[in-house]
């Protein structure tokens, strides 16, 4: 398992998890944002208008209203990134990656307008007669380059599994048992039958299930995360000054945290940012291609939306929440990853300053320390003779071993730094929270108390299976168009068999895996958008001619 991890995680540095990779896609958002002269600020008031149907037109064609296009791509968004992913960045890189998520969703809000234009304009009916859209259509059908269709087809089945379905059964199974003690695979049994009665009724099923979930769903993480701010208000300006004032400092070692470089916030908060809105994935694309309108922009329109609500109103509730509660700074009991954990070959002490910046130098990649290989002597529970060993990027302590629930005597080997894997053992101690766990710790911090852990669980619970239930029409689409709709059910299946057994693995490996997935599909996305930059524009022109035309006494921006 910890051999495969290090694979993918070499793959996610080529990939996703590079600087090229987080260049090109801020760099194409701020291209069309100054190509189209800020049309998530300008245009912000028209989309509100079009989503609430103000330029319906009879006639129009689509399965799926504005209102219901819009919630089941939010419904793909709003999953774990806001939750469990906000939390992982934070942790990664401190509290300016939060900064560098909001970036993103800005820039992303023009991104999303411009892909979701697009594939609206290209799209087909397939021979079921449902309407199937998406990145692989204008790709196919405008660009003519059916091999970069395929490419984003074949990444858009594999991201369906890395980012819908995989890592959000995942956090959802892990929450159930921190925070019910309900077991994985009864979790995931029982949601994957519910996955599997929901998506077989297509997108109409879908967007009616979704446009009630998505509203219910973040009132009530609205409420939870209020009262968590509200409860520690004299933490909030430090937390905003913590957000910006790390931007070009980066982050110094406090409490627990070993500190975090700039490049490290940067990079992640980035990173990050894309998991949770998916501006320039092109996986939004595919559920707006279903809308009623006759008009593409329109559609664009209701799009700008999507990040503004996920990342920069949810996932800055999330941020101020972890932040302001103090959580993602101190160390708290809890049961080790494999994956996260790592033996050093020496001792160090987090009360010497000197010691805790080689740590902190090591964990931003600056440097080297020595992994331990070898063997422990382990006396009910306690390693004798115990080096350093760090446990989600912090030093871990009070660390016990265990064999199947009782404390262990006996001998551990360690390679590379890594445990040799033995079934029925573990360690656990303190140390960093990162994920899911860590924002469900934060929500305890206010007047709900251990009742707000429910809240988070239920958040979960929610966000994450809205989120699985889209990325199973993403996905569905990408089938269609590789191989026409008689071949979708036998990917559901999969996607549901896969849901199930998602809920039992390691996470570490599928966040890691959901960086790759991610940039297999964004990757031809914006070489496709920018290549149609100018078409793009001349859409906007004509849409606006119309509305002034179908509106004659309003104002309409000039372009």
């Amino acid at each position: 398992m910890n051999k495969l991890n290090e694979i993918l995680s070499i793959i996610d540095s080529y990939v996703g998890g590079s600087q090229w990779f987080v260049f090109l896609l801020l760099g194409t958002g701020l291209f069309f944002t100054i190509y189209l002269k800020f049309p998530q600020f300008r245009y912000l008031k028209y989309s509100l208008r079009i989503v609430r149907g103000k330029f319906d037109k009879a006639g129009d064609i689509g399965d799926t209203s504005h209102f219901q296009a819009l919630t089941t791509a939010l419904s793909g968004t709003v999953g774990t990134g806001n939750i469990a992913g906000v939390a992982l960045a934070i942790h990664l890189g401190g509290p300016a990656a939060l900064f560098w998520m909001l970036v993103t969703a800005a820039v992303g809000m023009t991104t999303k307008f411009v892909e979701v234009t697009l594939s609206h304009k290209y799209r087909e009916q397939a021979e079921d007669g449902s309407i199937s859209g998406g990145p692989m259509y204008y790709m196919k059908n405008r660009l003519k380059l059916r091999w970069l269709a395929v490419i984003f087809a074949v990444a858009t089945v594999l991201s369906s599994f890395g980012t819908g379905s995989l890592p959000q059964i995942n956090s959802i199974s892990n929450s159930m048992f921190e925070t019910f003690g309900i077991n994985h695979m009864l979790t995931g049994g029982i949601l994957a039958v519910l996955l599997g009665f929901v998506i077989i009724g297509g997108i109409k099923r879908i967007a009616q299930v979704t446009s009630r979930l998505v509203p219910i769903m973040a009132l009530i993480y609205f409420v939870g995360a209020m009262a968590v701010i509200l409860y520690n208000y004299e933490n909030i300006i430090p937390s905003l000054v913590a957000i910006f004032g790390d931007v070009f400092t980066g982050t110094a070692a406090v409490g627990g945290f070993l500190g975090g470089s700039i490049a490290f916030a940067f990079n992640r908060g980035v990173n990050r940012g894309l998991f949770s809105n998916e501006a320039g994935q092109g996986s939004a694309p595919i559920a707006h291609a279903a809308a009623r309108a006759h008009e593409p922009v329109s559609e664009g329109l209701v799009a700008l939306l999507e990040p503004f609500i996920d990342t920069i109103i949810i996932c800055s509730l999330t941020g101020l929440v972890l932040l302001s509660s103090g959580v993602w700074s101190e160390k708290y009991e809890n049961k080790f990853q494999e994956a996260d954990l790592l033996f050093l070959n020496v001792t160090y002490s987090e009360t010497n300053a000197e010691e805790v910046e080689n740590l902190h130098q090591y964990l931003i990649g600056n440097t080297n320390i020595e992994a331990f290989t070898g063997s422990f002597i382990v006396a009910e529970g306690v390693i004798q003779n115990q080096p350093t060993i760090l446990h989600s990027r912090s030093v871990a302590e009070d660390v016990k071993v265990w064999f199947n629930n009782q404390p262990f005597s006996g001998q551990i080997d360690v390679k590379n730094g890594k445990l040799v894997s033995r079934s029925g053992l573990n360690l656990s101690g303190k140390s960093l929270l990162h994920s899911a766990p860590l924002t469900t710790i934060a929500f305890t911090k206010s007047w709900f108390g251990n009742y707000g852990k429910y809240i988070v669980a239920v958040g979960l619970l929610l966000f994450a299976f809205s989120t699985a239930i889209s990325w199973s029409y993403y996905g569905d689409r990408a089938i269609t168009y590789l191989f026409g709709s008689s071949k979708v059910i036998y990917y559901h299946i999969v996607y549901v068999i896969g849901f199930f057994i998602a809920s039992f693995t390691d996470t570490t490996i599928i966040w890691t895996l959901s960086g790759i997935t991610i940039a297999l599909m964004t990757i031809p996305n914006l070489f496709g958008i920018l290549a149609l930059s100018k078409e793009m524009k001349n859409e906007v022109k004509l849409f606006w001619k119309e509305y002034a035309d179908r509106y004659p006494g309003e104002k309409v921006p000039k372009d």
